[in-house]
């Protein structure tokens, strides 16, 4: 594993940060916990409820980080090699990790790709992205649900003592959101079907527009690494204008100026459009707040649309 780590530190071009591959802080002392690290704030929430009282969760990525831009520092390498387990997403959610996680997952080493053990045949792959799939994954939460079953799993195997406990608590966590599914709908519903129409600053919505019957338009692709222009911002004003939409959305891991100024041209071209206020997309909220946990972020989320558009 020390191997692995010092191939990363290269492949990331960060010699200096060699020195730092050095036991840490309070990660690794947790006497009889699985020491877990997790990419992004709906893994680690993910797992610390199906794991509970037997697992310490690191996130790599907290609130307001965007994982397409994120980068690996050397305390997240530091870590990586630390833990029992290692989850994330996958799906290319992380672009500029792919290379140090793909090399744990080879390497042997416990690294489980959630997104990757779902059902395939339900994951989309939008044009312009040919051969790759959406990763926005935990905006459907009927699909969210399928990464439980490789949590319990791959904790189970490295706790088979407790693998009893980690299925009790993955079958409770797997009918929350079986309930949480059935209340998105209902919520989404009030919302008259040529209202339902959320716009965002980026294409991360398009689960979420599938499941709950909500049609979505995004300023950007998929990924935050792409560029817009005048066109889009454009085409974007244009459908507003022409749809009489009343609020479009800026998320709380995306820059606000671009979808501001979507708004400006719209009020100066005579339309009254409002900022229905900020989603979650890629990154949950504070922790301690409702919103830094999953089923809370989902929450939010589907009051400010309901409430901005019904």
């Amino acid at each position: 594993m020390r191997r692995l780590l010092v191939i990363a530190l290269l492949v990331l071009g960060s010699a200096s940060a060699l020195v730092s591959c050095l036991p840490e802080d309070d990660a690794g002392t947790q006497s009889g916990k699985l020491v877990i690290t997790a990419t992004i704030g709906m893994v680690a929430d993910t797992v610390e409820r199906v794991g509970g009282d037997l697992v310490v969760v690191t996130p790599l990525m907290g609130p307001g980080v965007d994982p397409h831009l994120y980068k690996a520092s050397a305390r997240d390498l530091n870590r990586l090699r630390r833990a029992d387990i290692v989850f994330y997403n996958g799906l290319h959610l992380e672009g500029k990790m792919v290379r140090v996680l793909g090399m744990l997952a080879r390497s042997g080493e416990k690294a489980v790709a959630v997104g990757e053990e779902v059902d395939q045949q339900r994951l989309l792959s939008p044009s312009g992205y040919e051969g790759q799939h959406d990763p926005h994954i935990w905006f459907d939460v009927s699909i969210w649900a399928e990464t439980i079953d490789p949590i319990v799993e791959a904790l189970s195997e490295a706790d088979p003592d407790n693998g009893e406990i980690y299925r009790r608590n993955g079958d409770a966590y797997r009918e929350e959101l079986a309930s949480l599914h059935e209340e998105i709908k209902a919520r989404l519903a009030e919302i008259p079907t040529a209202q339902r129409v959320l716009i965002t600053a980026h294409d991360a919505f398009g689960y979420f527009g599938r499941a709950y019957d909500v049609e979505v338009v995004g300023l950007q692709g998929l990924s935050t690494v792409g560029e817009f222009g005048v066109k889009d911002r454009k085409r974007l004003v244009d459908l507003i204008i022409r749809r009489g939409i009343k609020a479009v959305f800026v998320e709380s891991s995306v820059p606000k100026q671009a979808v501001a100024a979507v708004v400006d041209d719209c009020r100066q071209l005579g339309h009254s459009i409002s900022i229905g206020g900020e989603l979650y997309s890629d990154a949950m909220g504070e922790k301690g707040t409702p919103e830094g946990t999953y089923v809370g972020m989902v929450r939010h989320n589907v009051e400010s649309i309901v409430n901005a558009l019904k």
